[in-house]
């Protein structure tokens, strides 16, 4: 299989999974059929979970002993943080904190 196959099928297979993903919610809650409260529920507490874990995978590395202690870290999550919560976008915040970060890290903490 050359190459050029291969990637189209790839992209196909991705392409189908996101769509699938996409169209599952509306065909099990589609039309006046009521959200079960699990989903309800999962849906309030699963975003803040996941950026917990996120925080921690991020700064699992971080020698906080040397060097600038983790500055450009603590102060990326600070920044995303203060965006969300003035913002309450998530686009915005992790955006913001992730170009904060680069900047740090490139420019400031080299």
């Amino acid at each position: 299989m050359s190459i050029t196959t291969y990637s189209i099928i790839a992209i196909a297979v991705a392409a189908l999974c996101t769509f699938a993903t996409r169209l599952v919610p509306f065909v099990l809650f589609g039309g006046k059929k009521e959200v079960p409260q699990i989903v309800n529920y999962l849906g309030k507490v699963l975003p803040s979970s996941i950026i917990a874990i996120l925080i921690i995978y991020c700064v699992r590395s971080v020698d906080f002993t040397s060097g600038y202690h983790g500055c450009a870290e603590i102060s990326a999550i600070l920044l995303t943080a203060v965006l969300h919560l003035w913002k309450g976008n998530t686009l915005i915040s992790i955006g913001g904190g992730t170009v904060f970060y680069m900047f740090l890290i490139q420019y400031i903490f080299v």
